[in-house]
């Protein structure tokens, strides 16, 4: 048997129903921002990711890159687009392949690149020098890794560094991390 609803009725002042109707604005308008601040780190967040991801990329296809670079017909007096420019670009695009053959695709784009890569690697290397020997460790695995002329395994790097192959691995993402932030520039900083 089903029961019926029982109905009331409120009175309220005006007073009363104008401090209920700021209320609710109030929390309305709270839970507003809050959704797009949480939007925003979001974003933020994926913007970050991406940019690591590309960094990662750059190193992975870096002697290539280079290879390409030296044997281009190119100088850098004819370069029009700056690194900034190509990095932007990089972003919108979300497959590794098309990303590597876009930078391939220009000679001019290529040598851009390897050179921001060179200089932001120096400016690391310089940083990692003036630290502690973890950071300058920490630079040797990534030059290892990615730029030595040497064809070195994560093992290989282990055994020369003295070290596991987590330490390895935990030691390319702070480097990539900290790389990154170089490459793409103040904006890859706000990682929260």
């Amino acid at each position: 048997m089903e029961q019926a609803a029982e109905t009331r009725m409120i009175t309220l002042s005006m007073a009363e129903l104008r401090a209920m109707r700021q209320e609710s604005a109030e929390i309305g308008a709270r839970m507003a921002l809050e959704k797009i601040e949480k939007e925003k780190k979001k974003a933020q967040k994926q913007m970050n990711d991406k940019r690591l991801h590309n960094t990662k990329l750059l190193l992975k296809n870096y002697k290539m890159l280079k290879m390409n670079a030296e044997n281009s017909i190119f100088g850098q007096s004819q370069m029009k687009e700056s690194a900034a420019d190509i990095l932007c670009n990089m972003m919108s695009l979300y497959d590794d392949g098309v990303i590597v053959d876009s930078i391939k695709r220009s000679a001019t784009r290529t040598a851009i690149i390897v050179a921001h890569i060179e200089e932001m690697l120096k400016l690391y290397k310089v940083y990692c020098d003036r630290g502690n020997e973890i950071e300058k460790r920490r630079y040797k695995v990534l030059y290892d890794t990615y730029i030595s002329d040497k064809e070195l395994s994560v093992q290989d790097i282990a055994k020369l560094q003295k070290m596991s192959k987590e330490s390895v691995y935990s030691d390319l993402k702070i480097s990539i991390k900290r790389l990154t932030a170089l490459i793409f520039g103040i904006d890859s900083l706000n990682s929260k």
